[in-house]
């Protein structure tokens, strides 16, 4: 399916002369918008695909369990959006409802390899869900550590 919506190229807007802006983020023209793409593994995980003739943007809801899954997934997602540069396709602010939105424009499949941009996305996702898994692990073991000392000092 990203394969599919990665086909972008260079549209220039036809409400603003001379300037060029990601259709499927000011909807200007319904007719260069494809209908959106829902994907869902579980209710609580799943992705919005929304493509145009010149963009794409992919947000993502990422499983949350739990209530430390959630603060972690929240806190995690705040950090890696004010880095938000250096990761050239993250928007600052994910779309409602969702926790990360990417955003592809044609400048970027001209500049990138179509299959590296889906590869980053697949891997991207991936990491996330074993960095929110690994900083779960390690909360917990902290908390159990903290309680197995304040219960051996009251004994």
């Amino acid at each position: 399916t990203l394969n599919a919506t990665c086909c972008l190229r260079n549209f220039p807007s036809q409400q603003i002369e001379r300037h060029n802006v990601p259709e499927v983020e000011f909807g200007h023209n319904k007719e260069l918008m494809l209908p959106p793409i829902l994907i869902a593994r579980t209710e609580n995980e799943y992705c919005l695909i929304e493509a145009s003739i010149n963009s794409l943007r992919f947000s993502v809801k990422v499983k949350q369990g739990d209530l430390l899954e959630e603060i972690l997934t929240k806190k995690f997602m705040r950090f890696i959006t004010q880095r938000a540069e250096h990761f050239w396709i993250i928007r600052r602010v994910a779309i409602e409802g969702y926790d990360i939105s990417l955003l592809i424009t044609n400048f970027h499949t001209e500049d990138l390899l179509q299959e590296k941009i889906v590869d980053f996305i697949v891997t991207f996702l991936e990491e996330v869900d074993k960095e929110i898994n690994i900083m779960k692990l390690s909360v917990n073991t902290r908390g159990r550590a903290v309680a197995t000392e304040f219960l051996g000092s009251l004994s």
